[in-house]
């Protein structure tokens, strides 16, 4: 019930019941859609080894599959799974971090030398500068981000996979200050990996996604093993 009087020349309005329920669910609102946008935004203590080498092989696996399969937004998910689920970023960042790296794979993907694919790297600045926020040691962003760019030109120009996988490796060690023969070993798995699928393109079974995912498993290990021996 509402009811008005004048009281010394002022409008004065009684709230009832149904007025101060209003106003509890307002305050409610309020809070919970507080409460979200601090889900969302506030920044977390990420930290990047903190990833499971199961889970960032299956992901991984899944990831190269929708790429080549065209499935952009399940790549785009499971990018977003990784930075928010393996190295523990908020949500915002998580999406931030996916974003600039698909960004990075679209601006490379149309290049057909090193000087053109340089157009990657802004977004791969930015990505590497938001995954050092979360890295153990100061990350150099240009070289890492330079480092990255040198193994997608040399996997385009059919360099062997023991030679850019050592690259791999350098971006590893620039992330988590590990070096030693566990990180250049995980590294040059993961390219061993990518050259198998890149010979069986458009032939892919099962059993090759299968053979693909053990042995990012075993490269994942290997790059656990050494950063624990950091």
């Amino acid at each position: 019930m509402r009811q008005a009087s004048l009281l010394y020349g002022f409008d004065v309005t009684v709230i009832g019941p149904k007025g101060s329920a209003r106003r509890r669910v307002v305050v409610f609102g309020l809070m919970l859609l507080a409460s979200i946008a601090a889900y969302i935004c506030v920044p977390r203590d990420a930290d990047l080894r903190g990833f499971d080498p199961v889970a960032m092989a299956r992901t991984e696996t899944g990831m190269w599959r929708d790429y080549y399969e065209g499935r952009h937004a399940a790549l785009a998910l499971k990018l977003y799974d990784v930075a928010r689920e393996q190295a523990g970023f908020s949500p915002l960042d998580s999406a931030r971090i996916a974003f600039a790296a698909a960004r990075a794979a679209a601006k490379f993907q149309p290049t057909r030398s090193r000087a053109d694919a340089d157009a990657a790297l802004p977004e791969l600045r930015r990505y590497f500068s938001m995954l050092a926020r979360a890295a153990p040691v100061k990350v150099d962003v240009e070289s890492a981000a330079r480092a990255e760019l040198d193994w997608w030109q040399a996997r385009r120009e059919a360099v062997a996979p023991e030679e850019y996988g050592l690259l791999i490796g350098r971006v590893s060690t620039l992330l988590y200050g590990a070096d030693g023969g566990f990180v250049r070993r995980a590294g040059v798995m993961r390219a061993q990996a990518m050259a198998y699928r890149d010979a069986r393109a458009g032939m892919m079974t099962e059993a090759d996604w299968r053979a693909v995912n053990s042995t990012l498993l075993t490269a994942y290990d290997a790059l656990k093993w050494g950063l624990m021996r950091r």
